[in-house]
């Protein structure tokens, strides 16, 4: 609404969420070594795709992701999962043990992790294994994070735009679309709709940058009226305008305000705003993120 980058917050509840995951796991990964310390068999392998875990953890300690997995078999179901982290572990095992081999003697690696005054070492093949799950999981929270930031958007910005106007209850609705379970993104979806005479236009929100173009083309397939970006392009506003579908660009200057032209154009009658935004925000934040 201020027209300034929101990437940066994206950015810091991925390193949030990844670091604690990282120090829960090494926490982890030191008992399981030491529970095991007296056996000779693959105790990672024992302990870290053990079929009792969930199969998010098991999906991601074999060095896959669950989208991967679906893509490959067309399913995420948790027999599937098991099966596809097993060939996977073992490919990375495979990986490893060649490229041990080939660097033999050149690189040793010993990585030691302390938790309660007790430590383990692990050697090279088991930092490889371990230094391979937590680079999966980055990934897996970084895509995570970026797909479901727009979704986590939708809903409230499209409400802050409609109260900043004044627009009545009457004239937009919201309909929620279940989430697919057999994907990452569990986060539950919205239309968004602006809406008068009877008449409901379908409102897209996508938090893009000039670089990604294929996203303003999801308004085109999805014959929305309404799009709502963070940057377009030039070639961007003159197709959205040879369609006939209204645009605001929210990190032009005083950008929100360009949501007057869509309701004006859909005829829905709206309150021009004046005085200071940010204390108008304050307001209405307050009404849409309730405390609990």
């Amino acid at each position: 609404m201020n027209g300034q980058d929101y990437r940066i917050e994206v950015v810091n509840l991925i390193n949030a969420d990844f670091l604690q995951y990282v120090v829960d796991f090494f926490k982890k990964v030191v008992e399981a070594k030491l529970k095991n310390k007296d056996i000779t068999i693959d105790w990672y392998k024992k302990e870290f795709l053990n079929e009792e875990l969930p199969s998010d953890d098991i999906i991601i300690n074999s060095g896959l992701n669950r989208k991967t997995v679906s893509n490959m078999y067309n399913s995420a179901k948790r027999e599937v999962v098991i099966e596809a982290s097993k060939k996977s572990y073992e490919g990375l095992q495979s990986v490893i043990e060649s490229l041990i081999d080939t660097e033999g003697g050149i690189l040793e690696v010993t990585l030691t992790l302390k938790h309660n005054s007790v430590s383990v070492d692990l050697n090279i093949n088991e930092s490889l294994i371990v230094i391979n799950t937590i680079a999966v999981k980055r990934a897996a929270l970084r895509g995570g994070a970026w797909s479901s930031a727009g979704k986590r958007v939708e809903k409230p910005l499209m409400l802050t735009l409609c109260k900043l106007f004044k627009v009545d209850e009457a004239n937009y609705k919201i309909k929620e679309k279940k989430p697919n379970v057999d994907s990452e993104e569990f986060e539950r979806e919205i239309d968004f709709y602006l809406s008068n005479e009877g008449k409901d236009n379908k409102c897209e929100v996508k938090l893009m940058g000039k670089g990604n173009p294929e996203s303003a083309d999801a308004v085109f397939a999805r014959s929305s009226k309404v799009f709502v970006a963070d940057k377009l392009s030039g070639t961007n506003t003159d197709q959205l305008d040879s369609a006939g579908i209204l645009w605001v660009e929210l990190r032009r200057k005083d950008g929100y305000m360009r949501f007057t032209e869509v309701l004006k154009a859909l005829k829905i009658p709206y309150t021009k705003f004046e005085g200071d935004l940010n204390k108008q925000l304050d307001k209405i934040f307050s009404v849409i993120f309730p405390t609990s």
